[in-house]
């Protein structure tokens, strides 16, 4: 398309103007911000674009040689040439590397509208510009420090005639000569390479200790030979008392003309550290699986009467949290991690009773009636898209305030992004291939540099430390074993299946012409769900892909654009390889479904028995049934977990057995139905025994009584030592009370050897079974969302259209009609102007430029076509709408006719 049929755009409006409706959908899916709300009109739009909130956040998201090549631009004339750009980036050597890569960076930011032009004039919109330009008081990572022409501002001319003599170049007749020649000799690589050959070795000394930054340094009022040699050509230009720096051009010169030390076109590779067996990988994670559930099944019983209290803040105490590490026999940071865990996926909350504490919500018991595998996969999901950050337990928070688990401050909205992420790097290696943590790592924070300089020792940043805890946590889940994706979490993130040996990123749909791009994906700055991604797809494996076809803004982009706009780059060449996006709600529900099914066959299937030994221990060489299990936890006492369970038998836990109501004879039927072996004489014996003294003595209120029909027993406790302080005395021969209450009482006994048993004010003994404390019906905590969401195909769609309607609106001529107002608003008609100007409309079918006020008083402007007025109102073809709508004639504030073609 000819120059002269569409001209150099003059501003960043018009140059979104010229796009196609590609582009824009582009631009508003990598800025989905820019989209909420809808701008009116593409004015509108290039404002928002170039707002400081909106830049930043574009800029934040764009990977390291994006960026690079933005802070490029920063410190490149405005505007600036391609070839121009170019030379800083790849050097006078022209790096082949980088100029490969320079058209999709450049790409990048023409797509995100944070550089327009043509490639003779490349312009850094004005925000970015002062965002990314090197100052004093904030260093651009290029080190690079200011122009000449900068520099020399506040200058005296007869100082700047004096520089250029000593640099030898004849004198001008003003300020703005001499500094142009002076540039221009600082330009010439020639002529500089000739002025430096006569410097002295000390003064190329300074020059190398400023060339890659920061430029400033410190000078003495006397300086020394070397420094007023560079002071009196302007090699060093002073910019305060006792301050000088070096000055862009020169710099640039001692670079070899690169802006950056080391640019960095390509990703680091994620290459496999460790290759287990597939089999080994599946199996190792499907028994973090396993342990994964036991950890929340036991986090939840233990709170099942009512766990720890909430704190005045909210959150777990750090005693609470000690405590719960110590009954899940984990580490404090690994408690946080279940605690926080069943929280998000609704499991646990707050009771919100007076007295405050946590407990399971009725969704807990809901939980336990499902499937293993489904149970597991609700707690990956339910990781996946949390913000709320386990790891920050522990920490401070801006106001140097601890942060509690299950309190407030923990969530991150960064969070899904960077597992998600972290595991779709994983998903791109090798089935059975682990990395090593430091090249994921590296990989990430070339994706999403952080800007600025970044100090020594510092700690690390927010996204490096999620994507360290993400990988633990997810070792932790099961969905990863011995540092390699496993089946069932690559089906959760909705990846194809692959073979041995067979990587992601190596796989290509069928059919397709499309090329590898000698980069990752991710070099477009694009981060998943970003414009310019794809599905990855293979073959068969895509059949099992969920509602594909339901994302055709993401995988069915035309390969040309169809309007009118200018080509960019990157919607037509050098696309990137494709990767996996986040998937929407109703395809993870059937990526988590597909995982379940594949967890389902690896876990251990519950046994129904367990193996007796002579030591009073049992063995259950596996998870089992629930009702055994739940029978055991009361008849016996968990002394070691692992690969099998050990169980031992005490008087404490028969009794418990027994105060829960069971008999001897149901505890004897019960042991000889789920052993393996026979029933050990000592266990039969030690049931028996127990239950032989269980009941015997009777506790009752008046505070506290003991009864007993035999009173020699009531003698013998009496006379022991260790009852002194129940203070007990004798109310009848066969009745002891006490001060204490009934609680205190049978514990007291319990103490003693005794085995009470409690009974009720009629006498019946009272059944001691816990009591399942519940919360009402919670809500699971809702994820902070990280900015807008990515606008979908339909929003697009109607975006758009109403952007487009409204650009037509703002600027098709109209015929002059009356006064117009100021600021480009519709003049204002009378009624009986409005009338006859829309019933000659009808007649004609011309349109109308109108001005409208609804009914909440918002003003608005709009092109309509008028079919027909009748009742006071007119019914006419919106094209801002792109539908047909009906208007009340007394809200319309003025009209004009479109001036014709």
């Amino acid at each position: 398309m000819s120059q002269a049929a569409h001209p150099a755009p003059r501003s960043l409006a018009e140059a979104l103007r010229a796009r196609d409706d590609a582009s824009l959908a582009a631009l508003l899916r990598s800025r989905p911000d820019l989209v909420t709300p809808v701008p009116t009109d593409l004015t509108q739009l290039a404002t928002r674009a170039g707002t400081r909130a909106s830049v930043l956040r574009a800029l934040e998201r764009l990977d390291r040689f994006a960026l690079q090549t933005a802070e490029a631009l920063a410190v490149a004339p405005d505007p600036a040439s391609y070839d121009t750009l170019l030379g800083l980036m790849a050097g006078d050597a022209r790096d082949e590397t980088i100029a490969a890569a320079l058209p999709h960076a450049l790409g990048t930011l023409r797509e995100q509208a944070l550089v327009w032009g043509d490639d003779d004039r490349l312009r850094l919109v004005r925000t970015a510009r002062e965002l990314l330009a090197p100052s004093p008081q904030h260093p651009s990572p290029t080190g690079l420090g200011p122009t000449v022409q900068e520099a020399t501002s506040g200058m005296s001319p007869g100082r700047i005639q004096e520089i250029v003599m000593a640099a030898g170049l004849p004198s001008t007749h003003d300020s703005v000569s001499a500094v142009a020649a002076l540039t221009a000799l600082f330009s010439d690589r020639k002529k500089m390479a000739k002025l430096l050959a006569d410097a002295p070795e000390p003064a190329v000394e300074v020059l190398s200790r400023l060339v890659w930054g920061p430029p400033y340094g410190q000078v003495t009022p006397e300086p020394a030979a070397h420094l007023r040699w560079l002071l009196d050509r302007g090699l060093l230009l002073p910019t305060a008392p006792g301050t000088v720096v070096l000055p862009r051009e020169v710099a640039l010169h001692l670079r070899q003309g690169r802006a950056h030390r080391a640019p960095e076109p390509l990703p680091p590779a994620v290459e496999p550290a460790a290759t287990h067996s597939p089999q080994v990988v599946d199996a190792t994670a499907a028994g973090q699986a396993y342990t994964a559930l036991a950890t929340v099944e036991e986090l939840l019983k233990d709170w099942d009467e009512g766990g720890p209290a909430v704190l005045r803040a909210g959150g777990l105490s750090v005693r609470d949290l000690k405590r719960t590490a110590v009954a899940l026999d984990v580490s404090e940071p690994v408690a946080a991690f279940w605690v926080e865990l069943a929280y998000a996926a609704g499991l646990i909350a707050a009771d919100g009773e007076a007295d405050e504490r946590y407990a399971a919500t009725p969704a807990y018991d809901e939980w336990l009636e499902r499937p293993a595998a489904e149970r597991w996969a609700r707690l990956a999901e339910t990781w996946l898209a949390a913000t709320r950050t386990p790891g920050l337990v522990g920490g401070r928070d801006a106001k140097d305030r601890t942060l509690a688990a299950l309190g407030p401050g923990l969530d991150r909205s960064a969070a899904p992004e960077v597992r998600h992420r972290v595991l779709t790097l994983l998903a791109g290696l090798p089935t059975g291939a682990a990395p090593g943590a430091d090249a994921v790592l590296a990989r990430l924070r070339w994706e999403r540099p952080l800007r600025g300089p970044q100090q020594r020792g510092a700690e690390e940043d927010l996204r490096t430390r999620l994507a360290r805890w993400t990988l633990s946590e997810a070792e932790l889940l099961g969905i990863t074993g011995r540092g390699a994706l496993s089946t069932h979490g690559r089906a959760l993130l909705g990846a194809p299946a692959l073979g041995a040996g067979t990587s992601d990123t190596s796989r290509t749909t069928a059919g397709t012409a499309q090329t590898a791009a000698h980069r990752s994906s991710t070099a477009t700055g694009a981060t998943p769900g970003s414009p310019g991604t794809t599905r990855a797809a293979a073959g068969p494996a895509e059949s099992s892909r969920p509602a594909e076809s339901s994302r055709p803004a993401e995988s069915s982009r035309p390969a040309e654009s169809s309007g009118p706009g200018d080509k960019l780059p990157v919607h037509h060449h050098h696309r990137p390889a494709p990767v996996l996006a986040p998937l929407s709600s109703a395809e993870q529900a059937v990526a988590t479904a597909a995982a379940a099914r594949l967890l389902a066959p690896l876990l251990p299937e519950p046994l129904d028995h367990v193996l007796l030994q002579a030591d009073l221990t049992a063995v259950a060489p596996g998870p089992l049934q629930r009702p055994l299990a739940d029978v055991l936890d009361v008849l016996a006492d968990v002394e070691s977990k692992g690969g099998a369970t050990v169980y031992r038998f005490t008087p404490a836990s028969v009794r418990r057995a027994l105060d829960a109501g069971h008999t001897a004879a149901d505890l004897h039927a019960f042991l000889a139905q789920h052993s393996r072996t026979p029933v050990p004489q000592p266990l039969a014996y030690l049931i028996d025994d127990v239950a032989r003294k269980h009941g015997h003595l009777r506790v009752g209120a008046a505070s506290a009584y003991v009864r007993c029909d035999d009173d020699s027993l009531l003698n013998e406790i009496l006379a022991d030592k260790r009852a002194a302080a129940l203070r007990l005395r004798r109310l009848a021969p066969t009745v002891l009370a006490t001060q204490s209450d009934p609680a205190a009482l049978l514990e007291g006994l319990r103490a003693m050897g005794y085995a009470p048993a409690a009974e009720s004010a009629e006498g019946d003994v009272l059944i001691a079974r816990a009591h399942a404390h519940r919360t009402p019906p919670r809500t699971a905590p809702e994820p902070v969302p990280d900015g807008p969401p990515p606008p979908d195909a339909t929003l697009l769609s109607a975006a758009i259209r109403a952007i487009r309607a409204g650009d037509l609106a703002a600027t098709t001529p109209r015929k002059p009609a009356g006064e117009p107002l100021s600021g480009g608003e519709p003049p204002r008609t009378s009624s009986a102007e409005t009338l006859a100007t829309v019933q000659a409309a009808v007649l004609t079918g011309a349109s109308l430029w109108i001005g409208y006020v609804n009914a909440e008083g918002a003003a608005s402007q709009r092109v309509i076509a008028p079919v027909k007025v009748e009742g006071g109102f007119v019914t006419a073809y919106d094209h801002t709408a792109d539908e047909v709508r009906t208007y009340p004639l007394h809200r319309i504030t003025g009209v004009a006719e479109l001036a014709e073609d």
